[in-house]
Order: structure tokens, then C-alpha cells, then sequence
């Protein structure tokens, strides 16, 4: 009975330090390969930020066209669509992951894992990702390093570190979950939503929300996509706000919403799964 509770404890740890931070940062060692070294934080990207905003907003116009429940006029008379969507395509719209090869050229999703042992994994499952598109998002409560978030982080392997403390709490369960829920009813700005609710369910409205479930690379399995931060503009469409997976924990920051989202490092075609690096700072 030891041996069976034993086994069971670590299979479950073999999944959950795939995506555990601490796991990552005492084993350094024996994973050097796995890790993308950077200097400061603005040294962590491979795309500007413009052509991060670019592609969230090319997403996100056809999606409120297509989905959207509120504001769909206000985009109507916006000329700023991708050149392959039709007026039919604005007024028939497929699953999000369709809008997402509609606009972006590729589709993803998550499914098994390839890994041994790691749980759930995120695939590309349709057309093709250049190097250096935005893959994915990593959702969930944003919170400032000086904010509380123990409670939250007791056995919860998505809670991502950006590289000035910041931290992204990814799950989608648990007390992690009604936060979420409650920090986004908050924020609510009359008709607009700030944010979106529907990463924590099996159905994202966002497709690109899946960041979370991307597992680490290993020594075996090179990096394809890498964790890059990416600060909201302020001049952000309001209207468009409501498929960001990211709300603040306190309603009074000061500073851009804090996103964080997954570049390709290279070419990727349907059926590769995404694994990631994890970046340390170095002096």
C-alpha cells in the first residue's frame, strides 16, 4: 500500500516539474541547454512588442467579429481586418480555433502530452508557425511582487516568475480560479469587459490562452517556442480587451497590464507539440 501511495506521489511530481519553476532553478546544472540566458528584461525579446500587439490585434478583431457578444458594431466600419476575411467570414464565424487559422496562419490546442508522464500539452494542429510569431498566451491573476499570493501558490505548478518578480498565476482551478473570477467582474467597465473568463473553462474564446499547459523543453526535447513579456499599450482597444486572459490582482496598479506570451523560435508545422524555455538573468 506504501509502495502504491509512493508511486502515485511521483508520477504526479514527474508531471507537475514540468512546469515548476523552483524544479527548473535547482536543476540549472543538468538542463544549462534548456535555458535562454538574458542580461536585463528588455534583452528577453525576439520580436518587438509592436509585432506581439500586431498579431493580438489581427486575433482578437476577427474574433468580436465573429464572436464577440458585445461591441461588434463599433468594429464593423474598422477597416483594419486581415485581407483574407470576407464579409461572410465576419458574419459566419467558425471555432475560435478556425478564426485563429483565419488570422494568424496556424491553429493550436491542447492535447496528451508526447512526454512521459507530463499530463496535458499544447499542439499545433493546423497550418504552419513561422519563427518568431506569437504562439500562445499565459493567462491568468497578475501580481506584483509585493502582493500576497501564498495561498494561491500551495501545490500550484502555473504560477510563472517574469523576470522583475511579477508573477502570473496560471491556474485554472481552485482558489486560483474564483480569483481570477472576481478581480475580472471587478473591472468590468460599463459595457466592456477588461478580460476573459472562459481560459479557465475546456472552451477559450481566446485560443491563444492555452500557455499555461506548454511544458518545459528537456535535453531531450529542444525549445520550439520561448516566454517573452509583453506589456499592454494603453492605447489598447477597449473593445477589445475582453479576450485578454490577464487581470490584475489589485485594482489600483500602476503600471501596464502585465502579459505574457510565447514566440516561436524557429519554423513549426501541424502535429509538433510546443515546448518551452525558461529564461534566467545573468550579470
Amino acid at each position: 500500500m506504501f509502495r502504491s501511495a509512493l508511486q502515485r506521489l511521483e508520477n504526479k511530481w514527474r508531471s507537475y516539474r514540468h512546469r515548476f519553476v523552483p524544479w527548473m532553478l535547482l536543476n540549472l546544472s543538468k538542463n544549462e541547454k534548456t535555458l535562454r540566458q538574458v542580461t536585463e528584461r528588455c534583452k528577453d525579446k525576439l520580436v518587438p512588442d509592436v509585432e506581439v500587439s500586431e498579431s493580438l490585434l489581427r486575433l482578437f478583431r476577427l474574433l468580436v467579429l465573429s464572436h464577440g457578444a458585445d461591441h461588434r458594431h463599433i468594429l464593423a466600419a474598422q477597416t483594419h481586418l486581415p485581407p483574407q476575411v470576407s464579409r461572410g467570414d465576419q458574419q459566419h464565424g467558425g471555432s475560435p480555433q478556425e478564426v485563429m487559422f483565419q488570422s494568424l496562419g496556424f491553429s493550436i490546442d491542447r492535447r496528451p502530452s508526447s512526454l512521459p508522464q507530463a499530463g496535458t500539452g499544447v499542439f499545433v494542429t493546423k497550418g504552419f508557425v513561422p519563427k518568431g510569431a506569437t504562439v500562445a498566451m499565459y493567462p491568468g491573476t497578475v501580481y506584483q511582487p509585493y502582493e500576497p499570493i501564498l495561498l494561491q501558490s500551495i501545490r500550484n505548478p502555473f504560477v510563472f516568475r517574469c523576470i522583475d518578480g511579477v508573477l502570473v498565476d496560471g491556474n485554472d482551478r481552485s482558489i486560483s480560479r474564483m480569483v481570477f473570477r472576481s478581480c475580472s467582474g471587478r473591472d468590468r467597465l460599463g459595457p466592456f469587459l477588461m478580460s476573459d473568463t472562459s481560459w479557465l473553462t475546456d472552451a477559450p474564446l481566446n485560443p491563444l490562452a492555452v500557455g499555461q499547459y506548454v511544458n518545459n523543453c528537456s535535453n531531450e526535447r529542444a525549445a520550439n517556442v520561448c516566454y517573452q513579456e509583453f506589456d499592454l499599450p494603453d492605447r489598447f482597444p477597449i473593445e477589445l480587451r475582453q479576450f485578454l486572459p490577464n487581470v490584475n490582482y489589485s485594482q489600483d496598479t500602476q503600471r501596464p497590464l502585465r502579459c505574457v506570451v510565447l514566440v516561436s523560435l524557429r519554423d513549426i508545422t501541424a502535429g509538433e507539440e510546443l515546448f518551452s524555455n525558461y529564461y534566467t538573468i545573468v550579470h
